[in-house]
């Protein structure tokens, strides 16, 4: 395709996401005028009671982990395309322990996999030593009114009352519960089963997971992540920017710019570091664990 008929392209998508977001706020906002359906957002208006001692406030190391997670994703997201879309790679790389030979893209996407698992497992240790998975698993059947109830309010774009620091709506505790326990689950096991550690002289491991399955999951999984993470980020800017990013990146609930700061300043990293993930810097940390070659 041309630049023009990309442009073109471009621009009927656009007007087909407003168009068809116009439509559903409108018919979002007449359900909501029904009287069965306000009744029933007035009893379930998107948030049930945490149980008894649960956390109040976001700790300072589940924001590092926030920032780790996003950091690592993006690299992720960035060398996981670039290994679909690559057909001659800039280097290959042979590992000391295995002898096995991928390209310089796939050792990179395999490495910061195994840090994102790291960071993953840390995080989840510490999330039920202290408590906190009491805001993102469910705790009674009603999260599922409640959260049917925020999404008809989101549609509305009449958001739901909330108060992160204290209690995610019901939508947005399913979403992360998702994210952390299926989503994440699915792209490690996918991913495993597509790389240089998966046993491929065993047959009958082979025949009981095809790589194919693997395959087939992986790459909807990273598109999960994608569109977790843009509506995260809009949410985020839409329903209150300097309370959530201090609830995010600064740990406290208030209403000050310090958590702008600290996002703008993990934003220059994670930038940074898709800018620094090439060949000619990525070779010699690759070089620690095994060999670089042209081909």
């Amino acid at each position: 395709m041309t630049r023009k008929q990309w442009a073109f392209t471009g621009v009927l998508l656009t007007l087909a996401v407003i168009g068809a977001a116009t439509i559903i706020v409108a018919i979002a906002r007449w359900l909501a005028g029904l009287e069965p359906v306000a009744a029933f957002i007035a009893r379930y208006p998107g948030t049930y009671e945490l149980p008894e001692g649960a956390p109040i406030g976001l700790p300072a190391w589940l924001n590092w982990a926030h920032f780790f997670n996003f950091l690592l994703l993006a690299l992720i997201i960035r060398s996981g395309l670039q290994v679909r879309g690559e057909r001659k790679p800039p280097a290959y790389f042979t590992s000391k322990r295995t002898g096995a030979k991928v390209s310089l893209t796939v050792w990179l996407h395999t490495s910061v996999d195994i840090l994102w698992v790291v960071n993953g497992l840390v995080f989840l240790v510490l999330l039920f030593a202290t408590g906190q998975w009491m805001r993102i698993v469910p705790t009674s059947w009603e999260v599922f009114p409640h959260a049917i109830s925020a999404a008809l309010q989101y549609a509305t774009l009449e958001w739901p009352l909330e108060d992160g620091w204290v209690n995610y709506n019901s939508l947005q505790q399913l979403a992360y519960f998702a994210t952390v326990f299926i989503a994440a689950p699915l792209a490690i096991a996918t991913g495993v089963r597509m790389s240089t550690w998966w046993p491929k002289d065993n047959d009958r491991l082979n025949r009981a997971y095809p790589v194919e399955w693997a395959r087939a999951i992986h790459f909807p999984t990273m598109l999960y992540f994608v569109a977790f993470t843009i509506v995260h980020v809009l949410l985020v800017f839409t329903t209150g920017a300097l309370r959530n990013l201090n609830h995010m990146f600064a740990a406290r609930p208030s209403d000050d710019w310090l958590g702008f700061a600290f996002f703008a300043g993990s934003m220059l990293v994670v930038a940074g570091a898709l800018v620094a993930a090439r060949p000619t810097l990525l070779t010699p940390i690759a070089s620690r664990f095994g060999t670089v070659s042209g081909r």
